[in-house]
């Protein structure tokens, strides 16, 4: 998630377990701590452009490297703080900070390595957005708070919020796949599989997805009182022999594309406006359009050692603006 989010999640971990005289310590500990992982972002090259896709949330999010982080954050954090705690409780606020981050990601839908180096399987819950404000200020206000009145009970009833809003966003997710199967049969489809996720920013609006005869089918559903479906558009799904037999299974930009595979989790799909462009369906601002915010570019004329080219796309129309408010209201 969002810096901001993890930061404080952080710090409401070490404050849990913080005595009030500690509290203004236990906060700037676990909050750094918990965004310290994130740093993976800087691992890029100039000349790779999907190298960061493998690195983030890789290594630095695994159970494995947890002790190991918090022990780094620990000893940068140290000579500032020598005297003001001993060296153990110092460790134990970086260790809950650190720790809280890789299980935060794994609520989102972008896929955490948490079980790094023995797989690297993406973990993917997907019951809350990568930024949600109605899941961040609660929890930020009661850590602030806490600190600021050296009372602990904010900082409890902040815990109880995230974990409650957490487990609503099972329950959501779970209603969504099911109207997303209930769509899919008004169509006379039967997946084996709908996945759902949370639209940007709230767990009210939700994007569903799901194959059949070699399409991605991708729609919306509001998970209110009611529910509410959103019929979307569709994608053809990527086939290597009639959509890229021109490409040699050998060269960097076939090696490239299936490690985009591997960070799309399968879901690729062909963009509907330019048929050299593959992208991750997963992802879109308005939940029910092949829109992608981000896909590959490949080059027929290319040479055998090029790279693909990794393009984003997080804009919106004022159609497409309008279009989400409607489908967030319910209208």
């Amino acid at each position: 998630m969002d810096p901001v989010t993890q930061g404080a999640l952080g710090a409401a971990a070490a404050l849990i377990v913080s005595k009030p005289k500690q509290m203004r310590w236990a906060a700037p500990l676990g909050a750094l701590s918990g965004m310290a992982p994130d740093l993976d972002v800087f691992i890029q090259s100039s000349t790779d452009p999907l190298l960061f896709l493998e690195y983030h949330r890789q290594f630095t999010h695994s159970f494995f490297f947890i002790p190991v982080g918090a022990l780094l954050c620990s000893l940068i954090a140290r000579p500032f703080i020598r005297s003001k705690i001993p060296d153990r409780t110092l460790y134990g606020f970086c260790l809950l900070g650190f720790g809280s981050h890789g299980l935060l990601d794994a609520c989102t839908s972008y896929g955490t390595q948490l079980f790094w180096p023995f797989t690297d399987l993406r973990i993917a819950w997907n019951n809350v957005s990568v930024v949600d404000p109605l899941f961040t200020l609660p929890l930020l206000i009661g850590v602030v708070t806490a600190v600021a009145r050296s009372a602990p009970r904010w900082v409890r009833a902040a815990a109880i919020w995230a974990i409650a809003y957490l487990l609503l966003g099972v329950a959501q997710r779970e209603r969504a796949e099911a109207a997303g199967f209930e769509l899919a049969a008004s169509r006379g489809h039967a997946p084996s599989e709908v996945a759902a996720k949370p639209s940007f920013g709230n767990l009210l609006l939700w994007k569903t997805v799901y194959e059949h005869d070699f399409h991605y089918y991708v729609d919306a559903t509001r998970i209110g009182v009611e529910v509410k479906s959103f019929p979307g558009q569709r994608s053809r799904k990527v086939n290597m022999s009639r959509d890229l037999h021109w490409l040699d299974l050998d060269s960097q930009q076939a090696r490239d594309l299936e490690r985009f595979r591997w960070f799309s989790n399968g879901k690729l799909g062909l963009d509907p406006d330019d048929q050299d462009r593959i992208i991750d369906i997963r992802y879109s601002m308005v939940p029910n359009q092949i829109d992608a915010l981000w896909g590959i570019e490949l080059d027929e004329t290319a040479s055998f050692d090029a790279h693909v080219r990794f393009f984003t796309s997080r804009s919106l129309s004022k159609e497409q603006r309008a279009e989400l408010q409607r489908m967030l209201f319910g209208s």
